[in-house]
């Protein structure tokens, strides 16, 4: 499969929209419908993506709805509703505002496209993961959270900067979930081919993870709002990735059960995809240094799921 049928986009504000116009640029899908709740809105943006198209050379059809029975067939469905992270915005009140979204969503997506794979984006994502595999009870391989590509684009970005060299002759990775949970391994990075740390000063390389840990709040505090354009070219590529059924290795946010230790929990690893989602979780041997900050990010993240549960929601 080169193209899917059907992607269908819960979630037409800034993030939902940059992914159906970038989806519809690859051609990576017959149709894209995206949903959201405000009268006319993905139907506005809908038809103004529709009128660039034949400028801009691609075919596919995007529609907007207001009716989540339109997600049916969809071979994809990507998350991104809920309200944005704002300046200063405490995480609890962020969890409480968008868990119950979340829970609603979960539910009409069970309901009405129960084959689909799901690539989460909703903001907080360790909450809003953990409240669609409860809700929906979907294995493993059809829920994948939008984390771990975009820090790894990040690094890789601010490493380009630093070094004044195109982000094609850099490769990075990172685990654990986002931003400040992040844990770039940067023993695995490497530039022009070389390690990372052969060509990087110890100083130079924590300035560049602090810029990549710190990026989304500075663009929050910039925009007044979240990040959108990164976040949705992570998330398509993501896509891609298991539309073309190309086994790409890219780092997301899947549930463990053993690997690196952990059990029932949502984490960003490096996984293999494919045509049904998740193929294969990635085991890297890490350093004790890397266990250790990722045991940190594991504790971060059970906190999360208790003040979620704390809401009574299932």
């Amino acid at each position: 499969m080169t193209q899917a049928n059907k992607i269908s986009i819960i979630g037409a504000g800034h993030i939902g929209e940059s992914c159906a116009f970038l989806i519809a640029l690859k051609e990576l899908a017959k149709e894209i419908v995206m949903v959201d709740i405000i009268d006319n809105l993905p139907q506005g943006k809908a038809t103004d993506m529709m009128q660039a198209a034949p400028l801009l050379g691609f075919d596919t059809k995007i529609t907007g709805s207001n009716n989540f029975a339109d997600i049916k067939d969809s071979d994809i469905v990507i998350m991104t509703a809920g309200y944005p992270r704002k300046p200063g915005m405490n995480l609890n009140d962020t969890i409480t505002q968008n868990a119950p979204i979340m829970q609603d969503v979960s539910e009409r997506i069970a309901e009405f496209a129960p084959n689909t794979i799901v690539i989460i984006v909703s903001y907080p994502l360790e909450a809003m993961i953990y409240v669609f595999e409860k809700v929906t009870k979907f294995p493993r391989n059809r829920i994948i959270g939008q984390a771990g590509l975009l820090d790894t684009a990040r690094f890789i970005s601010f490493v380009a900067q630093e070094k004044g060299i195109s982000n094609k002759k850099i490769s990075a990775i990172t685990i654990g979930c986002y931003e400040e949970n992040t844990v770039p391994l940067t023993r695995l990075s490497t530039i022009e081919g070389k390690p990372a740390n052969t060509i990087l000063s110890k100083e130079q390389l924590d300035k560049i993870i602090s810029q990549a840990q710190k990026s989304g709040s500075n663009i929050s505090k910039l925009l007044g709002t979240s990040a959108y354009w990164a976040p949705a070219a992570a998330t398509v590529s993501i896509a891609e990735a298991i539309i073309k059924d190309n086994k790409n290795i890219l780092p997301c946010n899947v549930q463990l059960n053993g690997e690196y230790g952990y059990n029932d929990i949502f984490l960003s690893v490096p996984v293999r995809l494919g045509k049904k989602g998740v193929d294969e979780i990635i085991e890297i041997k890490l350093t004790s240094e890397e266990k250790s900050a990722l045991d940190k990010v594991v504790k971060h993240t059970e906190n999360i799921y208790k003040v979620v549960d704390e809401l009574g929601l299932f």
